[in-house]
């Protein structure tokens, strides 16, 4: 109980000391005197943190793919694709993890709507396509950029 109280205490006060102690315990296997409950709710934060991460990424990108496909700006397309290029580094790092290229799978019509939604306000263009037109390879593929279809 006194080793719950001085972790919790540890915890709030000096979070990185909290950190390298409670690495120093899992390394030496002291599971009995973990500071599970908050080693839980780090756990859990940093794998809705990652999440969290990727979906941001995927929306500019798809933004970014909408606008360089259907916005004529000249002065802009160089400035996407350097956008574009930016945001696949980007979820490619994180999709090295097979559960977020999972995760990315499930969520992309979720944020490809929210990706319209900008993509409209941003120009004022209301001919996006309602269902995402790009696959999960082309969106990844750091060659692929859509074909103009400017209006």
């Amino acid at each position: 109980m006194l080793s719950k109280l001085l972790s919790q205490t540890l915890y709030e006060q000096d979070y990185p000391q909290w950190l390298e102690t409670t690495l120093q315990k899992l390394q030496e296997r002291d599971l009995e005197n973990l500071d599970w409950e908050n080693l839980i709710e780090e756990i859990a934060t940093l794998g809705n943190e990652q999440k969290h991460k990727l979906e941001s990424y995927l929306l500019q990108l798809l933004k970014y793919l909408l606008l360089y496909q259907h916005w004529s700006l000249p002065d802009c397309k160089n400035h996407w694709e350097v956008e574009i290029d930016n945001f696949r580094v980007e979820i490619r790092k994180l999709t090295k993890s097979k559960n977020l290229y999972n995760y990315m799978l499930t969520v992309v019509d979720e944020v490809y709507t929210d990706a319209v939604r900008q993509a409209n306000k941003k120009s004022g263009l209301n001919c996006f396509p309602q269902i995402c037109p790009y696959t999960v390879e082309q969106i990844l593929d750091v060659e692929y950029l859509p074909p103009f279809t400017y209006l």
